[in-house]
């Protein structure tokens, strides 16, 4: 879905931007100049996320950073083409929203029901518990392959959960 929205943006002239800056954007133009922390607080993303699009964001010239009162504190504020944006991402926000409904009613088990499933089943068992788990089992980098692990060894040349098969 991302790729698409790009595109439209592209169809659009929107150069430069990706959705993930969407919701940055509409949030700065409606509350203010933002710190990095706060910013990632009201969206629900880390720092070291925000962080980056941020990087990326200023470097599309869609926002700026400022001296803060310390050292540490950087507000960001929108530049006048994040600015001009604004309206846009809005009204494709809100599109999206209803694509998705869209999808939703066209599938017989909704998108929406699934991603919160998954996400109920990642806070009761977190993807990198699952993934210390699965490692656990196997052997570290450097050590033979056990053969009660799984009796056909590592595939090196398709990662775990992969359908496609390996080139030739």
């Amino acid at each position: 879905m991302d790729a698409d929205i790009e595109r439209l943006y592209r169809e659009r002239g929107i150069e430069g931007v990706r959705p993930r800056f969407a919701m940055p954007l509409i949030r700065l133009a409606h509350v203010g100049p933002l710190t990095i922390k706060e910013l990632a607080a009201a969206l629900g993303k880390t720092h070291s996320a925000m962080s980056q699009t941020i990087s990326l964001m200023r470097r599309e010239n869609l926002v700026t950073t400022t001296p803060g009162a310390d050292a540490r504190t950087r507000p960001i504020t929108l530049t006048e083409r994040g600015r001009s944006l604004v309206p846009f991402l809005e009204a494709e926000w809100r599109a999206t929203e209803q694509a998705v409904a869209e999808l939703d009613a066209e599938v017989p088990y909704p998108l929406t029901r699934v991603v919160a499933e998954l996400e109920r089943a990642l806070v009761a068992r977190p993807f990198l518990d699952r993934l210390r788990a699965l490692l656990e089992a196997t052997p570290s980098p450097g050590s033979t392959w056990s053969a009660t692990a799984d009796t056909t060894g590592p595939n090196p040349t398709r990662h775990p959960g992969t359908t496609s098969k390996p080139a030739k």
